[in-house]
């Protein structure tokens, strides 16, 4: 193994035990894996049943860096991935976040952490220079995320002086100690690995955080071919206006008015794809209203060039607070999702939902589901306890985030995620899930490769195993018509397998926006000495995504069954705009992309599997799920 970027280096910490080990990988499996997700999914299946309860023990909590992250000069190199089974989708689940935190546990030296068993009590893990302990966290359990993070801190400052302001923090909140389903891990007050309910997972293991702090540098093996190889990528990202202008200037949220522009901004939980009140939630009225342009510059992810973080403070209205974001997603989610266009309102739920540590997304797809319940009369009246949830109510939006992370009455409902609270009241259909994770801020309806890259993800409703809004919206790298079908398998698989790629390195998905496989490949061979094509590049991706698709498979026999979408995406027209009159046309693209991908019914054949050196996996096959 070359010198520099891979420390090779993972900790091993049984909570059960409370024992510390460190190890390295083999150099076969980090060719095969890279790191982060991609290495993420190798453990879990080589390690953990698929069949395992989530918030058991047995379950592994892995939390990851990539080959890539902290190295200076690397684009947007300052992202961590938690992998783990999620509680809420029942996947194997990866969950990203940004800040400063992932560089800086490769600054300590370590490249990963593998969390086993479960602690009698509270702890959290502190992790300086190479060296790693267990400490007491009973003191800080009950605790929301800032209140964490400034507590460890301030304790540490009595070994490390000032030098502990540089400490980076990654915890759960009051919602991960419930167990609530939709709870994130937050690292850096704002920063969230917020899908997939990951922070359940650590408060069932009783792990509230993880602190660290580290002054080594991981260097590139070929620094002078990584120089040329980062050059080439800056000039890329200069070139494309998503990367150098949009995203800065406005952030993430940029995309809320030429979402509903195109008639896909989904409104009061998918029943339309137009809100009338969406600039009243968008990027420019953010950055007019109640953005802190100095604070946002300085909430950006190590590293970055794009610099799209936002900080924000409401100060004179209903609601006051400040904090980082909200992101595009999330304006979205807590905004036309429950018909909210009251920008406060949205702003001060999602500094809660940082502050209690709940994804935004699943939070306000969740409360968009209650709203259309209520509306149905298909909610009890008094577990409201007189709150006056309804479309567009500012008030109840802000309340019913508090009442999900503390489980409170109706919050006990809501901690579930939509699709028990759908079927627990008799609305299945309600739910806008895929494999029982909430979509995310794009109706399918009028983008046909989106609707395929949502039902085929393995982690349950995403739009970042395959961001086809990229070229069938924003005409990146190329337009392509978003309402046609014909060549998007092809597209679909070739986007999902360079993100496995890019998951696994760890970089930022936006980079996508700028460069692709030519620059990752170059990005990698000069990082770590290798020599792999292209294709060896993107086959790493396939194999990341063939293996989640088998621990799927065996987990609960995921399959055909489940490459689906909510039956109001399949057969209700869009009522209106730009893309009225559409439905998603699944049964058109599902066929080929099975036969593109090598499955039968949505699962790896036994030949796809020993192509891609996964034959091993068919050694945990006791039922014949994999067809030949």
């Amino acid at each position: 193994m070359p010198p520099g970027t891979y420390w090779n280096k993972f900790l091993r910490v049984n909570l059960t035990k409370k024992t510390i080990t460190t190890e390295s990988m083999p150099e076969e499996v980090l060719r095969n894996w890279l790191g982060g997700r991609g290495l993420g999914v190798y453990i879990m299946l080589k390690e953990v049943n698929p069949k395992v309860d989530p918030l058991s023990p047995e379950n592994k909590a892995l939390v990851m860096a990539g080959p890539l992250t902290g190295v200076a000069g690397a684009p947007e190199p300052g992202r961590w991935v938690s992998v783990t089974k999620s509680p809420l989708t029942h996947t194997i689940h990866d969950s990203h976040s940004g800040g400063k935190f992932g560089p800086e546990l490769r600054f300590a030296g370590y490249d990963g952490i593998i969390i086993e068993g479960a602690s009698d009590h509270p702890v959290y893990l502190y992790i300086h220079n190479g060296k790693a302990e267990l400490r007491d966290a009973s003191h800080l359990w009950g605790l929301d995320v800032h209140s964490t993070t400034d507590y460890i801190i301030d304790e540490l400052k009595s070994e490390l002086g000032e030098d502990a302001t540089n400490v980076k923090v990654a915890c759960i909140g009051p919602a991960g100690e419930k167990l609530v389903k939709i709870a994130a891990i937050m690292n850096d007050k704002s920063r969230a690995a917020g899908r997939g309910g990951h922070g359940a997972v650590w408060g069932a293991k009783k792990l509230k955080a993880i602190a660290v702090r580290g002054t080594m540098t991981p260097t590139p093996a070929d620094q002078d071919a990584f120089r040329d190889a980062v050059k080439k990528s800056l000039i890329k990202h200069k070139e494309s206006l998503v990367t150098s202008q949009g995203l800065p200037t406005y952030g993430t949220a940029i995309l809320v008015n030429i979402i509903n522009n195109a008639g896909i901004f989904p409104t009061r939980n998918f029943q339309t794809g137009v809100f009338p009140e969406a600039d009243n939630i968008s990027g420019e009225t953010i950055a007019e209203k109640i953005l802190d342009k100095k604070l946002s510059i300085e909430e950006s992810c190590w590293g970055c060039s794009i610099t799209c973080a936002r900080y924000t403070k409401l100060k004179n209205g209903r609601f006051t607070g400040e904090g980082g974001g909200p992101e595009y997603e999330t304006v979205w989610a807590l905004g036309a999702e429950t018909g909210t266009g009251d920008l406060e309102a949205v702003t001060k739920a999602n500094f809660l939902c940082n502050e209690l540590g709940l994804d935004t997304i699943s939070m306000g797809v969740t409360i968009g589901t209650l709203y259309e319940l209520i509306e149905k009369g298909k909610y009890p009246q008094e577990k409201l306890r007189g709150l006056n949830a309804k479309w567009g109510n500012g008030e109840s939006l802000v309340e019913l985030v508090w009442r999900t992370a503390y489980r409170s009455g109706v919050g006990d409902d809501l901690a579930e995620g939509a699709l028990r609270l759908a079927e627990k009241y008799g609305s299945p259909e309600s739910a806008m899930v895929v494999r029982g994770q909430e979509l995310p801020a794009y109706d399918p309806r009028g983008a046909q490769g989106h609707g395929l890259a949502y039902s085929t993800s393995n982690r349950g409703g995403c739009h970042l195993r395959a961001y086809i809004i990229a070229p069938e919206v924003l005409g990146v790298p190329e337009m392509v018509d978003r309402f046609e079908t014909k060549g998007k398998p092809e597209l679909v698989i070739h986007f999902q397998n360079v993100f496995g790629v890019i998951d696994s390195l760890v970089l930022c998905k936006f980079t996508s926006f700028a460069i692709w496989l030519d620059e990752y490949t170059s990005l990698i061979n000069s990082a770590i000495g290798w020599n792999l094509t292209n294709e060896e590049v993107e086959k790493i991706g396939e194999r990341i995504y063939n293996a989640e698709r088998a621990f799927n498979v065996l987990s609960f026999g995921d399959g055909a069954k489940y490459d689906t979408l909510p039956d109001r995406l399949l057969n209700t027209p869009m009522p209106e705009g730009p893309s009225a009159g559409k439905v998603v046309m699944l049964d058109k693209m599902l066929p080929e992309y099975y036969e593109r991908r090598g499955w039968k019914e949505g699962r790896p054949t036994v030949d796809k599997l020993k192509e891609l050196g996964l034959g091993w996996v068919l050694e945990k096959d006791t039922e014949g799920l994999f067809p030949s």
